[in-house]
């Protein structure tokens, strides 16, 4: 049994020794997250990751890019926005930016999630809201309402541009966000022939409750599945997460379908050199559990300490294997 690591690109690790020191930590690849950029705006960073991945002997290494897909973002913020607790905030024009699709569902009571879970608003009237937990908001940070289901699209402009462009910059894996139906898989699939990616790996995301309801409805389309505990967190109380990635785990080995454990995986490292107790017991249980792949985000993105990142997973991932070598166990 074999387990990948990921790491993110981010401006942490732009250098071609750092991600040199982090393919020889035990790296396998790296997740370009595409949410904020394109493939042509971000050429630069993608090719010093493979100028640093020939230094370190690997000619092709994994590179994933990350969908738009239909995840809701707020817009771009004249300067970054400090929220204290008990502010009142405006959702709109006149204060945050949000996706027209947010707002028929702006009823009083209805709680609003920023910065995958970071910031904790209410709505009081309309669109005034009241910051119930407050903390640092900058341009293009997630949104969600905890309990609806806002329909999107699956695929945006930007998204089929990078389809279009990932063969010419060395993509080997498309990471669809927020899949929700079997509908939004095989729309992806239809977009992936078209644009003449049928050869790179398809990750299907589950971020919502909805994606895990549905979830046997649409894995044999998928090549990977991926738990994201970020916004998946955001759609249920958080001490529900863990069974829930337990379930999903389960059904994913019983359908022989590789799955990945991604989210705070480190999150403690993108300040300090050591992780917690509990960060490495949640790594090595992930793997345990069947993980195919495991990836960290910011932590390499845009921490402090990105290589000695990628040497915990790998190592705590390797301590989970000699476990289940040493018991044979399948």
């Amino acid at each position: 049994m074999e387990v990948k690591i990921y790491g993110t690109i981010g401006p942490a690790c732009l250098d071609v020794d750092i991600i040199r020191q982090m393919f020889r930590a035990g790296m396998t690849g790296m997740r370009l997250n595409l949410s904020h950029t394109s493939l042509k705006d971000a050429s630069e960073m993608i090719d010093l990751y493979h100028r640093a991945s020939m230094e370190a002997g690997i000619s092709s290494p994994d590179l994933l890019i990350d969908m738009q897909g239909p995840e809701l973002r707020i817009g771009n913020l004249k300067k970054t926005l400090m929220l204290a607790d008990g502010d009142k905030v405006c959702l709109g024009p006149d204060g945050i930016p949000v996706p027209d699709a947010v707002f028929p569902h702006l009823t009083p009571g209805q709680t609003v999630l920023m910065d995958d879970g970071k910031i904790l608003l209410e709505v009081a009237s309309a669109c005034l809201c009241t910051v119930l937990r407050g903390g640092r908001l900058e341009a293009r940070k997630s949104i969600a309402l905890p309990g609806k289901e806002i329909r999107t699209p699956v695929l945006t402009r930007q998204d089929m541009e990078n389809l279009i462009n990932a063969p010419d910059y060395g993509v080997t894996g498309i990471m669809q966000p927020f899949v929700r139906s079997r509908e939004d898989l095989l729309e992806v699939r239809k977009a992936i022939e078209e644009t003449g990616c049928s050869h790179l790996s398809l990750l299907a995301k589950i971020e919502s409750m909805s994606g895990v309801e549905r979830i046997r409805d649409y894995l044999d389309l998928a090549d990977e599945i991926v738990i994201a505990r970020g916004d998946l967190g955001n759609s249920m109380p958080l001490w529900e997460l863990p069974r829930v990635q337990k379930e999903i785990s389960d059904i994913c080995r019983e359908a022989q379908v590789p799955f990945m454990v991604v989210t705070q995986m480190l999150a403690s490292m993108e300040t300090r050199p050591v992780p917690t107790r509990a960060e490495v017991s949640d790594i090595f249980h992930a793997v345990t559990d069947g993980a195919s792949s495991i990836m960290v985000t910011g932590e390499t993105a845009v921490g402090d300490y990105p290589v000695e990142v990628i040497r915990y997973l790998a190592n705590t991932a390797q301590q989970a294997l000699d476990y289940l070598k040493k018991y044979k166990i399948n």
